[in-house]
């Protein structure tokens, strides 16, 4: 007897697919971009800011209370095809400037294997090899992913220290990791995440060589 095999069909999803659909196992709020009038007011107050202009300058030369303006910038109204032509010409920007925000363009970094920047710390360093995975250009915050060998004569060094957050995750080797008073034996597939204000850094090489995933987060300076 026979058994026909059963065929899943995947559909795709649609234009607008729904907020549960596009869920993942992370926390972070899904509605990343927030309504269009928002977007729109936040790239008028940049490009106002950009030119050094006050509210009420601009809402001179474009033709349209201040009040208006205000309630543009905000969020708060929908502004007119009219209202937005007036404020590109004001600007000096085309009208397709203040829908920007809209289209699907984000940050994204592609490192082929082994080709990651490098850099060899020096001095009480020693021996510590990053290699560079991506990097972040836009947003608030600040993302270094690096991929981190220690080598035979790598020395024991514990006084990184700088803002944000970081994260280890252990590949290969072993190492005592120390950060502020405790230290910690990682072995592979063991993860450390930590305040980076801390004093921090492989304590004891135990087993070389040691390799670690190491993603530092801080907030970017504006």
């Amino acid at each position: 007897m026979s058994v026909k095999a059963k065929t899943k069909t995947t559909k795709s999803l649609p234009a607008r697919a729904r907020t549960e659909d596009l869920r993942t196992g992370s926390n972070a709020p899904v509605d990343v971009s927030g309504s269009l009038e928002a977007q729109i007011g936040n790239e008028v107050r940049a490009l106002r800011k950009e030119l050094e202009l006050t509210v009420a300058e601009l809402g001179a030369s474009a033709g349209i209370s201040t009040g208006m303006l205000s309630k543009i910038e905000t969020g708060s109204i929908s502004a007119s095809l009219g209202t937005l032509n007036a404020l590109s010409k004001a600007l000096n920007v085309p009208l397709s400037r203040f829908f920007r925000e809209t289209e699907e363009q984000r940050d994204c970094s592609f490192v082929k294997a082994g080709s990651g920047v490098k850099i060899e710390r020096r001095g009480t360093k020693s021996g510590h090899n990053y290699q560079l995975l991506g990097q972040s250009v836009h947003g608030e915050l600040a993302v270094e992913p690096y991929l981190i060998t220690l080598n035979e004569d790598a020395e024991a060094y514990t006084n990184f220290r700088h803002a944000g957050v970081e994260m280890i995750y252990m590949l290969t080797g072993k190492v005592r990791y120390r950060h502020a008073d405790q230290t910690y034996l990682l072995e592979p597939g063991d993860t450390l995440f930590f305040d980076a204000a801390a004093r921090h850094g492989p304590e004891e090489l135990v087993k070389a060589p040691m390799t670690y995933l190491s993603v530092i987060i801080y907030p970017r300076r504006s």
